[in-house]
């Protein structure tokens, strides 16, 4: 059967996972009365409600004579770990650009690896039915980014598309028939070349480990494309690093390849396809598996280095323990090795004392994924604020610089651009309309500038402004960059707030937490309106005397409290805070908890 392997590549919410999942039904993926969720290639809870992928998947679709494997990427650079090798296994991709945004920042991220490689792209020009939609300006900006990020004129020279996902059509013309996904089907035949390895069927095996995932039954699994050679199942072969040193021998216990959104079991992997094998224990991504005569590994793409760290310790408030089940050191490391395993972009280094483990990722979004993820499974834990990782280049240190790329009304841009260059030590490179009454906006800054700004930049746009980030170089450091500027309200009682006491306190700031809500000494109950901390009593009721005077019926409304998301609340946290994470609560609360102790941290620090 004749082959093709490609990537969908697209920036957040483009649609791309919506377009797969047509393609899917339109091939006779689906039987004509099967039930199917909707973005069936969203299969973690978290990518459903985010509305985001995290995690590349594959997939393959039958059209006619032809076996197309489909990879969906991550959009969000936090994941890009992924992306780059995922790229490295296919031979075309199809750029799916939203007709109304344009090609956005992580579309960038994505499309200038693919081009680095030398793939020729496909344009996708999606939900050309919204209202707002500007194909034409959306197909010029996509010619201006290709040229921007050194196309060469094959890939200038893009055939391009019209569709709309959503409603399963996809036409050549604008004004086409609008009936079903053939012409992106026929144009994916006719573009993408067949994968070169189908001419290399009789040399000796060798495969480039491009993901890693684990089964309970079958172990550690490791999905790639195969490079030459035939593998069948129960052969040995050998796991082979990056520098060609031997790593381990296996037997491949199965081979399985998608076929549709099945995971099937095959018999024999032929170059050119792209299959998962089990029975390794310690090969991992960017390893080459290859028969036993080979010695020299396939070339792989580095792993990107992570840009921060957050420590993940147990949880020690006086709440703990009530809500998750699974509160030890031992087990929390346990699942922390886990993850490491599986996820290449997260490294995980112990802490003197055995209690805290240190976390390294790309970003605060993977971090909070990870965070999500464990407190649903019943964990129980204190995380502290994210720090930047330096690098020392020359003898002179060395920081992450993001290019933060902003959408916002034209109104708020000098608002957010004083925020970005003035404390934030952020440089302006470009400023341009981006529509009508719209202002696009790039800038570099350091990565430890935009720890925290995404709630100030919500509020300073009144929740319209767009910004997405990605990372653009290491710098010099820039000198200090100012916290958070507000004090906070810690109280110094433990048991259950009340309502008269909070109301009494209102105009000291606002609170995080309602009445009746268990507290203890130590824990964030709100921002104070000034820039130092001020401990205050939540418990204290209203005295009672038999006297009565025209105040004593005064009703008590309480002011909304302020909720929090966890990424919020650890972008929040000064370096002196922690966040307690527990399955039913997401808590503010000094490290130390007693202001003695408080004041001799301070003080030695």
């Amino acid at each position: 059967m004749d082959l093709r392997n490609i990537a969908i590549i697209a920036h957040v919410d483009h649609g791309k996972t919506t377009l797969v999942d047509e393609l899917l039904k339109q091939s006779g993926a689906f039987r004509e009365n099967q039930q199917v969720a909707e973005r069936a290639m969203d299969s973690n809870d978290l990518e459903r409600e985010r509305g985001i992928t995290i995690l590349a998947k594959n997939t393959s679709v039958e059209w006619k004579t032809t076996r197309i494997n489909i990879v969906d990427t991550p959009g969000h650079a936090d994941f890009g770990g992924e992306v780059e090798r995922i790229l490295s296994m296919v031979d075309g991709v199809v750029l799916l650009v939203d007709a109304a945004e344009g090609p956005m920042p992580q579309t960038k991220f994505v499309t200038s690896k693919a081009l680095a490689l030398g793939l020729r792209p496909i344009v996708v020009l999606n939900k050309v039915d919204k209202p707002d939609a500007e194909p034409d300006r959306a197909l010029d900006e996509v010619f201006d980014l290709f040229a921007s990020l050194d196309a060469d004129e094959d890939q200038l020279d893009f055939p391009h598309l019209y569709a709309s996902g959503r409603n399963g059509w996809c036409d050549s013309e604008l004004d086409g028939p609008r009936k079903n996904l053939d012409a992106l089907f026929n144009l994916v035949v006719r573009h993408v070349p067949r994968p070169k390895q189908q001419s290399r069927q009789d040399e000796d095996f060798t495969m480039l480990a491009t993901t890693l995932s684990a089964d309970a039954f079958l172990g550690r699994l490791l999905t790639g494309r195969v490079e030459s050679g035939k593998l069948k199942a129960g052969a040995t072969v050998k796991a082979l690093s990056r520098q060609g040193q031997h790593i381990e021998q296996f037997r491949v216990s199965r081979i399985r390849a998608f076929r549709g959104l099945d995971y099937t079991d095959i018999d024999e992997a032929v170059a050119g396809d792209i299959v998962t094998l089990s029975g390794m224990s310690k090969a991992t991504v960017a390893d080459t598996i290859c028969a036993l005569a080979v010695d020299e590994p396939l070339e792989a793409q580095p792993i990107d280095p992570p840009t921060i760290t957050v420590t993940f310790g147990i949880n020690d408030s006086p709440l703990a323990g009530r809500d998750g089940k699974k509160v030890q050191s031992r087990v929390i490391r346990e699942r922390l090795m886990k993850e490491a395993e599986t996820n290449v972009a997260i490294k995980v280094t112990d802490t003197p004392g055995g209690e805290a483990f240190e976390v390294a990722g790309r970003g605060e979004l993977q971090m909070g994924v990870l965070i999500e993820n464990m407190r649903r499974e019943g964990f129980e834990l204190s995380i502290s604020r994210p720090r930047v990782l330096t690098r020392d280049i020359d003898g002179v240190e060395h920081e992450p610089i993001e290019e933060a790329t902003i959408d916002v009304d034209d109104e708020y841009s000098g608002a957010v651009i004083e925020k970005l260059t003035g404390p934030r030590k952020g440089d302006l490179v470009e400023m341009k309309q981006a529509g009508a009454g719209k202002t696009r906006i790039v800038a570099h800054i350091p990565s430890r500038g935009l720890i925290g700004y995404h709630g100030e930049f919500l509020t300073d746009t009144r929740g319209t402004g767009v910004l997405n980030r990605v990372f653009h170089e290491w710098a010099p450091h820039k000198g200090p960059i100012p916290g958070r500027r507000q004090g906070v309200l810690i109280s110094m009682e433990s048991g259950q707030s009340v309502a008269y006491a909070l109301w009494k306190l209102e105009d000291r700031g606002k609170f995080f937490i309602g009445s009746q809500e268990q507290v203890y000494q130590g824990m964030i109950l709100g921002e104070h309106n000034r820039d130092n901390d001020l401990e205050i009593n939540p418990l204290k009721g209203k005295q009672l005397t038999n006297v009565r005077a025209s105040g004593t019926d005064e009703a008590v409304r309480l002011t909304t409290p302020v909720t929090m998301t966890l990424e919020q609340a650890i972008a929040y946290i000064d370096d002196d805070e922690l966040v307690e994470v527990t399955p039913n609560a997401i808590r503010l609360r000094k490290r130390f908890l007693d202001p003695h102790e408080r004041k001799r941290s301070a003080k030695a620090s």
